[in-house]
């Protein structure tokens, strides 16, 4: 029977469960706190720039084919995909890198280069990586996360070891450079957590890296969205923007609408999108699932301090996305996750879609992303922000071999603060829960609330994870548990 369902939230995961929900027959409406749809995948344009301001690596391509195939569509219907060629490059030192290119066979060229019989170890590394590629995006995270029997298998049994070992053990087992180890290390910091807490099975993230390979929509991520809105609105899904939520209003225990812009909206299902440990404090207390002491003792994935920089040069000696380890990520790790502060010496990531995209800057100028992993929490000041720009300008001078401080035509940053107003971030964090063994699947908080009937959570706090693809499934996933309910 069809219902009314309110969503709170319209980022990939809220966009995904109400096209799924509207195409059974619901009468769905979304209820957006900011101007745009997106949630953390939104856009800046300025000055004829623009940037994506949330996510930029477009992964696991196969996942949003299969999105669109469920409703008898293609991806290329709404946005152009370009494989960058090269995918990345990763800076160890000035002007010393490590360019990752298109395919497994020149990666294995490049491993090769840097240590001899490397090659064969990587093959074998990314065969298995497949495997468990294979096991998980085809099959287990497409589970709701209700019981650990899901996990359960002729097939994972088979590798229960995996799960109990990490990836930095496997990895440092197989390969001895550690320009290597760090390259392969590298995809499993999407999953939120360190190498050394991500169980060896997330190894399916190199296959999406090596096998799979680096996309760019052209005009940004953001054309992604825009090709979900416009399905959804296709099949009857209503959207309304700058609409605060304050309220889940409830009889009992039974939830029964939402307070939008201070008027009260009633509907037989509510679904939230929006930050898990933010919805709850939406609800009287005694019906939050889960206590401030349970959100403290998470692992959570890392916050980000990002800057978008216009240019007014083309920017030399860089990738669309190039990575910056010549510092030591382990010491930059402890200040994220064992005693939380600003680093000393931070990793950051540099995105530079100019590079692929004309849309992205005006000609012979350069569009550029910059982010710093940071513990979430911490202080954040435009003292401090300002600090971090010019240390990481200063070493991407340096490792580049050129100037572009006097080049920069404006900049604007986004951190802790902003996280926290934009979307109700808990304590700013980026990613959500962070995939360690102990917040995987079932043990990541639930689907469908176990204290109020009739409501439900959807994106990265809960399952399968962190990331967009993930999103996209956990979309899915909750609209197949509300359509069970109906």
């Amino acid at each position: 029977m069809p219902k009314k369902i309110l969503i709170i939230g319209a980022g990939f995961s809220a966009l995904a469960a109400a096209t799924y929900l509207a195409k059974e027959g619901h009468d769905v409406i979304i209820y957006e706190k900011n101007e745009t749809v997106g949630g953390r995948a939104r856009q800046l344009k300025r000055d004829g720039f623009s940037f994506d301001i949330g996510p930029t690596w477009y992964w696991m391509p196969d996942v949003f084919e299969r999105f669109f195939n469920d409703f008898g569509k293609k991806p290329s219907e709404y946005y152009e995909l370009i494989k960058l060629s090269p995918a990345y490059s990763v800076y160890f030192g000035n002007n010393d890198y490590i360019t990752i290119e298109d395919t497994l066979e020149k990666i294995c060229a490049a491993f090769e280069a840097e240590e001899k019989g490397s090659s064969i170890k990587l093959k074998k590394f990314i065969d298995k990586a497949q495997d468990n590629y294979n096991i998980a995006i085809k099959d287990l995270v497409y589970r709701p996360g209700v019981s650990p029997l899901e996990l359960v298998t002729p097939v994972t049994a088979r590798k229960i070891g995996q799960f109990f070992s990490t990836i930095s053990k496997d990895v440092r087992k197989t390969f001895k450079n550690p320009r290597l180890v760090a390259i392969l290390e590298f995809p499993v910091l999407f999953l939120g957590a360190k190498p050394s807490d991500t169980p060896s099975f997330y190894s399916f993230m190199n296959y999406a890296d090596f096998g799979l390979g680096t996309f760019h929509p052209k005009d940004g991520m953001y054309s992604v969205i825009e090709g979900m809105r416009d399905l959804a609105v296709e099949f009857g899904v209503t959207i309304k923007t700058s609409q605060n939520i304050s309220e889940i209003i409830t009889e009992g225990n039974i939830a029964k609408g939402i307070v939008a812009n201070a008027d009260m909206v009633y509907g037989d299902i509510i679904l939230s999108g929006a930050d898990y440990h933010h919805t709850e404090t939406l609800l009287p207390e005694a019906l939050r699932q889960y206590s401030e002491k349970y959100w403290e003792s998470r692992t959570f994935a890392p916050s980000s301090l990002l800057f978008y920089v216009g240019f007014d040069k083309k920017i030399e000696n860089v990738e669309h996305h190039t990575l910056f380890f010549d510092v030591d990520f382990a010491e930059h790790a402890k200040d994220i996750y064992d005693n939380p502060k600003w680093p000393d010496n931070p990793l950051f990531y540099a995105s530079f879609p100019s590079k692929t995209d004309d849309i992205a800057a005006p000609k012979g100028k350069e569009a550029g992303i910059f982010l710093i992993p940071l513990a979430p929490g911490l202080e954040d000041t435009p003292e401090l922000r300002e600090k971090y720009f010019t240390l990481i300008m200063d070493r991407f001078e340096k490792l580049t071999n050129q100037e572009v401080k006097k080049y920069v035509i404006f900049k604007e940053s986004f951190c802790v603060n902003d996280f926290v107003e934009a979307y109700n971030s808990y304590k700013g964090n980026a990613y959500g829960l962070a995939n360690t063994l102990l917040q995987t699947a079932f043990l990541r908080p639930k689907l469908k609330s176990k204290k109020v009937k009739n409501l439900f959570f959807t994106g990265q706090l809960t399952v399968p994870g962190p990331g967009v693809p993930p999103s996209l499934i956990s979309g899915k996933l909750v609209a197949g548990l509300i359509d069970k309910t109906s």
